[in-house]
């Protein structure tokens, strides 16, 4: 197992990166502070080269505030004026997104390694009741896997003391051109979905599901991310692109479903994702402004996408989305895989 030190937080504590291998010379490296993932490495013909965006020291990762390879919680997404109601109480959350709860703090928490093996890591962290403003003392167990079919798995478990919601993601940015003079705007994608949620201004869900048929944010048949970005479309107007969260046709019924699929044209490589959870949110980092840089490069506007499999954004406030109430002594269970092609 590749297990060497990352560096030191702010604060002092040592962090540890973490590196999965299988028989094709995949590489997956990651650290323990937000459970990061810093490399995806795939063979290629001048070696192994890295599809993700991500930095060489925790002092970047520590500063960042674009969520490079976080995993990511309490609560994906985003929460309309940071509070709900839940059993007759009133939550006042975070307020880090203007007024609105973004994501969380769970990027930024150094987690313990509970176990590592060259294909597997287990993290573990207790977050507290009240933090965040959160009801509900959550044990995480956070568990990435390689195997020999080149599957990269994201398994979340979390138990509650108190009800409380929770929604898990990971916020990985991808780029598979790997070098070459393709952008991610030429990268092929196909969402196994049809439908996908209205945006208000500040990117929280109105509670009306769009056809995606005849919109740009029709992808059920693979297609340039970049066609139809620029159209004259008032979500995509409020994206500034794509940030958007899709409903999965077949997603949300506790099974390994196909959520999305995406390749390079010039290189070859593409990933196709599979997930338990109900929707999966395409953001093509229209908010990357140039000044994180990392890994030799600079991370400017579009030159990478999140797919962040998840439950609905903002559905403490929506009665008919999916529910992400976890109740005391229940356990939240969900799992991602992400099989790479080269």
């Amino acid at each position: 197992m590749g297990r060497k030190y990352f560096g030191k937080t702010k604060d002092g504590r040592d962090v540890e990166q973490l590196e999965l291998r299988n028989k094709n010379g995949v590489v997956i490296k990651c650290i323990n502070y937000g459970c990061r993932v810093t490399n995806i490495l795939l063979p290629s013909a001048l070696g192994q080269a890295d599809i993700v965006l991500g930095f060489d020291d925790i002092e970047s990762y520590e500063d960042d505030k674009t969520s490079q390879g976080a995993f990511i919680g309490r609560y994906g997404n985003r929460i309309k004026d940071a509070k709900f109601s839940l059993s007759g109480h009133d939550y006042k959350l975070l307020q880090n997104d203007g007024g609105n709860y973004l994501h969380g703090t769970l990027s930024k928490r150094l987690f313990t390694v509970s176990s590592a093996s060259d294909s597997e890591v287990v993290f573990k962290a207790v977050s507290p009741a009240g933090e965040e403003g959160f009801p509900g003392e959550l044990k995480l167990t956070v568990t990435y896997s390689l195997d020999d079919e080149n599957k990269f798995t994201m398994d979340y478990t979390a138990v509650t003391d108190a009800d409380t919601h929770i929604n898990l993601t990971n916020h990985t940015y991808f780029d598979l051109s790997l070098g070459s003079d393709e952008t991610i705007e030429k990268h092929l994608l196909r969402i196994e979905s049809d439908r996908f949620l209205e945006v208000t201004e500040d990117l929280i869900p109105t509670g009306k599901i769009i056809d995606a048929a005849g919109t740009p944010f029709d992808f059920t048949h693979s297609k340039a991310i970049g066609r139809d970005i620029t159209q004259d479309d008032v979500n995509l107007k409020i994206g500034r692109g794509y940030d958007h969260c899709f409903l999965l046709k077949n997603g949300g019924g506790g099974e390994l479903t196909l959520a999305a699929e995406v390749s390079s044209p010039s290189g070859g490589r593409s990933i196709k994702i599979f997930t338990t959870q109900p929707a999966i949110q395409l953001y093509t980092g229209n908010f990357l402004d140039g000044k994180p840089k990392g890994k030799g490069r600079i991370f400017t506007r579009r030159s990478a996408f999140c797919l962040e499999t998840q439950h609905y954004p903002d559905t403490p406030h929506h009665p008919k989305f999916p529910s992400t109430l976890l109740k005391s002594g229940e356990k939240f269970h969900e799992t991602t895989v992400f099989q790479f092609g080269f």
